[in-house]
């Protein structure tokens, strides 16, 4: 019994993982700018990839082959790498773009970096 609800949830997460990479490239293509396309991208990296590697576990958590722990702790093990990685990449890639002083298509409501250098720039002159 145990087995089939492992199996069910893991499919779950297999099906919501689909909807979010589903989302995430709609995202990339409809989104204007790079950071607004770098947030779709993160969600497709953290709910589409994240969530099926947990359910792929959790399906083999549930299979009957005697190996079954050794495919859970490894699935496990690639979907923290994930979970740590992968919001760290789009900062580093958020930050050295707004370095570059890349311009987004649209104009932005408030920049705090901007502020807190100008801030900086205040203090040593």
């Amino acid at each position: 019994m145990i087995d089939l609800i492992l199996t069910i949830i893991g499919e779950i997460l297999i099906a919501v993982g689909v909807f979010c990479s589903l989302v995430a490239s709609i995202g990339m293509l409809r989104f204007p700018n790079f950071f607004v396309r770098l947030h779709a991208a993160t969600v497709g990296s953290m709910g589409g990839s994240f969530l099926p590697i947990i359910g792929a576990g959790l399906i083999a958590l549930g299979s009957d082959f005697p190996d079954k722990w050794m495919f859970f702790g490894g699935l496990i093990v690639a979907a923290i790498i994930v979970m740590l990685v992968s919001p760290a990449g789009s900062h580093a890639l958020a930050r050295a773009t707004h370095r570059a002083r890349v311009a987004p298509v649209e104009p932005k409501v408030t920049d705090h970096l901007k502020e807190d250098e100008d801030e900086k720039e205040g203090e040593k002159d």
